[in-house]
């Protein structure tokens, strides 16, 4: 799987509506933190440990920097206090709960905070190695269990469908809080800071390089 190519590929199509500002807002509390001084605000300490390796499972190191070295952990942590709703931030807990029980069982460990990359990965994998028939019958499972909170009635998702739904909903966020990054606006788009001469109908290879604008 070519996993730079998903950054060209997907948008920003996540089931959430963010205001630009709010984005930037979250970009820039990250920069201002380094990872060995990051205490996670939403998710707990060993959480946050299996939520670093697996933001570098899905975009690892190559001829550009990991997730993690862009921070992409800090963010998806600030993104869940600050943009997810009650419901969005206990789904997530509970999926990632799920996920994590899973890794735990496999490896034979107690603790997730113990966890290795080279644990998670086939967890990861296997969560999000689904048809498009299995995936449209998890998203029916996911949305009946949103349905039945609200109507105050007992939730109920299979675990595997669980762990899809964290996967997929992690592949997701990473891919676009990469994408936000500095490095990726900065290095990896066109970035031109002060707009110059409007050119209407330029040729994007000639323009760009065939790269997208950041701004």
């Amino acid at each position: 799987m070519d996993r730079r190519k998903a950054l060209k590929n997907m948008g920003l199509a996540l089931g959430y509506t963010v205001a630009t500002p709010t984005l930037i807002s979250i970009v820039q509390s990250c920069k201002q933190e380094t990872v060995f001084e990051w205490t996670p605000d939403f998710f707990a300490k060993d959480e946050g440990a299996v939520l670093t390796k697996l933001v570098d499972i899905i975009l690892p190191k190559t001829d550009t920097p990991s997730a993690s070295e862009n921070q992409v952990h800090l963010f998806i942590d600030r993104f869940a206090v600050e943009v997810m709703d009650e419901k969005q931030q206990n789904f997530i807990k509970m999926s990632m709960g799920r996920f994590m029980e899973k890794a735990l069982a496999d490896s034979g460990k107690e603790k997730a905070g113990e966890l290795t990359a080279e644990e998670l990965e086939p967890v990861l994998a296997e969560a999000l190695k689904v048809t498009k028939a299995d995936e449209a019958q998890n998203f029916k499972a996911i949305q009946q269990y949103h349905e039945a909170i609200a109507e105050g009635k007992e939730p109920l998702l299979d675990d595997g469908i669980s762990r899809f739904a964290f996967a997929n909903n992690l592949r997701g966020l990473t891919i676009m809080a990469y994408k936000t990054s500095e490095y990726v606006g900065e290095q990896l788009m066109a970035y031109l800071p002060v707009p110059g001469e409007y050119i209407a109908c330029g040729d994007v290879q000639e323009l760009t390089g065939g790269k997208a604008w950041s701004l």
